[in-house]
């Protein structure tokens, strides 16, 4: 007898709806004869020796027969165990355990232990977005993914946490309910505890990181040890603007199929702030494997990348970052898929100006040759640091203001205010430009045209910038997206010379180190 059910295989951040079709005959052999086609890996073969542990202590005995399982279309390679509970389903309905005679309207995914449970499998998020695309009305999933895969409006997701909880459900329609969510309560989650009040002086940083905050602009900060750079940094997502839902829906999808996401939240509702060690190897950082899955730039979509001590990362490592802070994207090929992945980030990094990290200081003094320096600085390439708007120096703090009286340094919640004042101008004006960017460092040279008008004044000014400091093209495009930042920080509807001149400050450090 034949049965059909549904599943779904997750491929990059998208998945594809999967026909799972099951033969049973009778077996005139006395050995068992359980086959699975149709590309599976060995994750789906291992699947029969749990599906029939989990199918007898449930109380459902299958007699010796063949049983073969067709995955379709069958030129797809399935990799994962979620393809355990539809199997497990398509068997018991060829047997007849099943009333309906086939459940066109179900997709269901989960992993049995042998004792009939379900374990939470990865990409319920795109497997709930894929089911709705294909109008398909319910969506059975281990009570682990229900709150991550309910989010999506339009499919009814039903809990469960153990196969017999699967068979009533299908028989009978009792015992398991609908998970209703509600959004708006998963976005804004709990804030960094870290604040900003308890960094004494750096002010002129600070200004740099609530800019680049409101936005979205990468970073670098230059300054000797023990001057505040990690700091500063481990307190900027105390100041970064609220997802939109938009954007918390595409962090959330990569965080489900890399299987980070917290199953107790359901949605990222506050900006992934990643923070790699610089051991990570390139293929940790942007993505890889033999089924390739999302790396550390995917993983902070519409967050921060922080990376501390710059230049003790490998430069082959560094490089790869090229394509992703340009396009907000990667790409990874392999000889049976090419996938890409979104990574749209805030790159935020941090470096010492020399190998002892005193070049420059006034308190101590500098050890390091002037060929050491440059070998040590020389690790951050021309290309990669073009990519980045703001260089911020980040001198030691002296004395006075490490000691001095509370009260003077602003809060996180104060900065935060002004950074989402300033992003929703952009939102606002983007949205009526019908344009799907969400702050002003995605601006392309079409929107950079559009959105950037310059009066006279400031073109001189941009103009001789170019000119005395060797400036790039590309250099001139960031200049100009983060002077628009600062005059929406100001409230003004165009960007005026004083605009202009801050943000030609934040690209002197790059003339100064790397000259």
């Amino acid at each position: 007898m034949l049965f059909k059910t549904q599943s779904a295989a997750v491929y990059g951040i998208d998945a594809n709806i999967i026909e799972v079709e099951v033969d049973v005959s009778p077996d005139r052999k006395p050995e068992d004869n359980f086959q699975t086609v149709g590309l599976p890996d060995a994750a789906v073969r291992e699947s029969r020796q749990r599906i029939r542990a989990a199918l007898r202590n449930c109380g459902f005995e299958i007699p010796p027969t063949t049983i073969t399982i067709n995955l379709a279309p069958a030129d797809i390679k399935k990799e994962g165990s979620g393809f355990d509970l539809p199997m497990a389903m398509g068997i018991l309905g060829a047997y007849g355990g099943l009333i309906k005679k086939e459940l066109t309207d179900y997709v269901m995914v989960g992993e049995l232990s042998l004792d009939g449970g379900l374990r939470g499998v990865r990409g319920a998020l795109p497997i709930a977005i894929a089911a709705r695309a294909k109008k398909i009305a319910n969506l059975i999933v281990p009570e682990v993914n229900a709150r991550e895969a309910a989010v999506v409006a339009g499919v009814n997701v039903y809990p469960v946490k153990s196969l017999v909880d699967v068979v009533n459900l299908l028989n009978s329609g009792n015992g398991v309910s609908p998970l209703k969510v509600d959004t708006s309560q998963m976005l804004g989650g709990e804030q960094s505890a870290a604040d900003f009040s308890e960094v004494r002086g750096q002010f002129t940083a600070k200004r740099a990181l609530e800019i680049a905050s409101a936005g979205g602009h990468n970073i670098l900060m230059i300054g000797p040890p023990g001057s505040g750079k990690t700091m500063l940094a481990k307190r900027l997502p105390g100041i970064l603007p609220p997802f939109s839902f938009e954007e918390a829906l595409e962090t959330t999808k990569i965080h489900s199929v890399a299987g980070v996401l917290d199953a107790t939240s359901g949605l990222v509702g506050v900006r992934p702030f990643r923070s790699p060690h610089h051991t990570i190897s390139d293929a940790g950082l942007i993505g890889g494997g033999m089924v390739p899955r999302p790396g550390e730039v995917s993983l902070a979509h519409n967050g921060v990348l922080f990376l501390d001590e710059l230049p003790e990362f490998p430069r082959n490592v560094l490089e790869v970052m090229r394509q992703p802070l340009e396009d907000g994207t990667v790409t990874i090929a392999r000889a049976s898929m090419s996938l890409t992945f979104p990574a749209r980030f805030m790159l935020a990094a941090a470096m010492n100006p020399c190998p002892c990290g005193y070049h420059g200081s006034a308190q101590r003094e500098c050890q390091c040759t002037q060929p050491m320096i440059q070998r040590y600085v020389s690790k951050i390439s021309g290309p990669l640091l073009d990519r980045i708007d703001i260089h911020i120096d980040v001198p030691a703090v002296n004395y006075k203001e490490l000691r001095g009286p509370d009260g003077k340094s602003e809060t996180s919640a104060k900065i935060r205010e002004r950074a989402i004042r300033a992003r929703d101008i952009q939102l606002n004006r983007f949205a009526a430009g019908g344009e799907r960017i969400y702050c002003n460092a995605q601006m392309s040279p079409r929107h950079i045209r559009a959105y950037c008008d310059l009066g006279t004044d400031s073109e001189r000014m941009l103009e001789r910038a170019m000119q005395q400091q060797g400036l790039s093209a590309r250099a001139h495009d960031r200049i100009l997206k983060v002077a628009r930042t600062i005059a929406d920080m100001d409230g003004g509807a165009q960007i005026e010379s004083k605009h202009i001149a801050e943000a030609i400050q934040y690209r002197t450090l790059d003339r100064t180190y790397w000259a």
